[in-house]
């Protein structure tokens, strides 16, 4: 019997190391499902939800590099898929998206279900393999794999349901996949001109603001601090990288960083941007000399001016760059960041310290008893929100551990269906996800799925019931936060795990909270914590602009009017804020 279009495509995938396919069945995909059905080597992963598909094929090719897959059928089904796979676009993650197309003879009549899909995936994808006959179908899927591997993007095949079961062509356009071993090796003039320019500020300040591009030249980077002497700030993305045991390392800049990592930059007189488009301008200094190096081209100049810019790979820049470097001697600039970092990690895990034992309770103190147990080569999956400054901020990503998000996209919803891809990728390794209570039900339909796979993630919801990071935005505006808006109605999830056929506690006592990490850590089943804790914890950048205190200010003068005039809500609420603030423990605050 000869092969269809659906097994062709299939064993191109398989030949390009694909194992699972993410996604939701259905009509024009049911040939494809047919033909996986029938081949040992790939597994179909059936979710509740495509957008989910598409977080976890994010997550399996964010961890891997290699080349992941999800799919979603006819109109509906494959728009579910967009928000995940933006969100690899913007992580610069190798995902291909299947998506099923309604039969080629009723394109363009409004037939049932008929979406242009070509023209909404026009800004996702790289490349779009829109494919009209058999023949022409080996050629384009084999360039959108090679198009999603060679640049780290977004490449979709569209399906129709006529094609799919049509016998299949050109079998000799098929050959194994090419990949690219190529390295961007930087001109010696412009390493000479870079050595010549450190040298010239050799009695003066130097720092380094590393990002993702910076991940195989970890050791070179350390290196090039070594000798400069030179504060290392790093970026969200890079906190796996430069981790908070990391020598020279001044934490991170931006919204959510630390004094230490913003006046590393802000006051410096040489900045080494390696490996990073780093979007807050406001927290880049205008007034010192920066020097640029990224594979990307037009990323270099982007967001301030240049004195320099080598577009080049970090790794075989620094490798050439090193040998022309003399050391820099002792540094006050960079003694003082790095006295100052570790002052700030001391006061972090102060504020993690279990016996601040308020209620609702501290959500730093979960993240801290998280980085001391996890292990370390543990994955931890950080969704959007107020979590991602305590998993920053109180987790050390060192070892073999790995962060990954949405940290560019910002989507909510990515920890629970990045967790279910990365333990399916990793079956031997710790998976935390760590989210908020309003993530986490906006996609828990599919803990369901991981508890009927049987995965050991281990989930951390944070449950105030309240849009936390929706919260300080508005104040920071000037707006009152008002109940009706940001309050969110949750269940008991730990009740909810336990229906799902997975574990579940809900912690609401300090006591509890290690005892509950410890057994998620032990469990060989999906592990959810319902861990109940305040909503007035606040989250304050390293610099607080004047537009944002005036804001708050504003703020908290109306909440504290309309709590004066009657309004409960607002009440409960600055009682919360200011129980928060003020919790002190004995033990905590002894020396003081």
């Amino acid at each position: 019997m000869s092969r269809n279009v659906s097994e062709q495509l299939l064993e191109i995938l398989i030949e390009a190391g694909v194992t699972q396919v993410f996604g939701v069945i259905g009509d024009a995909l049911n040939a494809f499902a047919q033909a996986i059905h029938n081949h040992e080597e790939v597994e179909w992963i059936g979710v509740r939800h495509e957008g989910n598909a598409s977080y976890a094929a994010f997550a399996q090719a964010e961890l891997s590099g290699n080349l992941a897959v999800c799919a979603g059928t006819v109109g509906p089904g494959a728009l579910h898929l967009i928000n995940g796979l933006y969100n690899a676009k913007r992580e610069r993650s190798p995902v291909l998206a299947i998506t099923g197309q309604v039969p080629v003879s009723q394109i363009g009549t409004s037939f049932h279900q008929e979406v242009d899909l070509e023209k909404i995936y026009a800004d996702v994808c790289d490349f779009q393999a829109v494919i009209r006959s058999p023949e022409e179908a080996p050629r384009v899927i084999l360039r959108a794999i090679k198009e999603a591997l060679s640049n780290r993007s977004v490449s979709r095949i569209e399906l129709p349901a006529d094609i799919a079961e049509m016998p299949c062509a050109g079998d000799d356009f098929i050959h194994p996949l090419i990949r690219s071993l190529a390295t961007l090796v930087p001109a010696d003039e412009q390493i000479q001109q870079l050595a010549e320019l450190i040298e010239s500020h050799r009695e003066k300040r130097i720092s380094i603001l590393a990002g993702a591009g910076c991940r195989e030249a970890r050791a070179e980077v350390l290196e090039l601090a070594d000798k400069l002497q030179a504060p290392i700030t790093h970026s969200l993305r890079a906190c796996d990288i430069f981790d908070h045991d990391c020598p020279h390392v001044a934490g991170l800049t931006g919204l959510i960083g630390n004094p230490s990592g913003y006046h590393a930059v802000m006051n410096t007189d040489l900045l080494l941007m390696l490996g990073t488009d780093f979007p807050y301008t406001e927290y880049l200094p205008h007034d010192c000399t920066v020097v640029q190096i990224d594979t990307r081209l037009p990323r270099i100049g982007n967001r301030v001016g240049v004195k320099l810019g080598i577009h080049a790979d970090i790794r075989a820049t620094l490798q050439k760059l090193l040998p022309h470097v003399e050391s820099h001697g002792p540094s006050e600039f960079h003694d003082k960041i790095v006295s100052s970092f570790e002052d700030w990690r001391q006061e972090m895990r102060q504020d993690a310290d279990p016996d601040r034992d308020h209620e609702p309770l501290h959500p730093q103190i979960f993240a801290g008893l998280i980085n001391e147990h996890a292990s370390d080569d543990a994955i931890f999956v950080v969704d959007t929100g107020t979590i991602t400054v305590w998993a920053a901020r109180h987790i050390s990503f060192h070892s073999e551990r790995r962060m990954i998000g949405s940290f560019n996209h910002g989507s909510m919803a990515v920890g629970l269906p990045a967790a279910l891809g990365a333990q399916l990728l990793y079956p031997d390794r710790e998976v935390w996800a760590l989210v908020g209570d309003g993530a986490f039900t906006m996609a828990m339909q599919d803990w369901i799925t991981i508890a009927n796979l049987g995965l050991p993630i281990k989930m951390l919801v944070l449950h105030n019931s309240s849009l936390d990071l929706v919260k300080l935005e508005m104040e920071v505006a000037g707006i009152v936060p008002e109940k009706d808006v940001l309050e969110i109605d949750v269940p008991d999830l730990a009740e909810y795990s336990r229906w799902c056929g997975a574990k579940g506690v809900h912690i609401e006592h300090a006591k509890d909270i290690e005892a509950a990490i410890k057994a998620a850590k032990a469990s060989s089943s999906p592990f959810l914590i319902d861990a109940v804790v305040t909503n007035g914890e606040l989250s304050m950048p390293p610099k607080v602009k004047l537009a944002q205190a005036t804001g708050m200010a504003e703020s908290k003068l109306k909440q504290a009017w309309m709590a004066l005039s009657g309004d409960h809500e607002q009440w409960n609420n600055i009682k919360e804020e200011l129980a928060a603030y003020f919790d002190s423990s004995d033990k905590l605050h002894e020396e003081s």
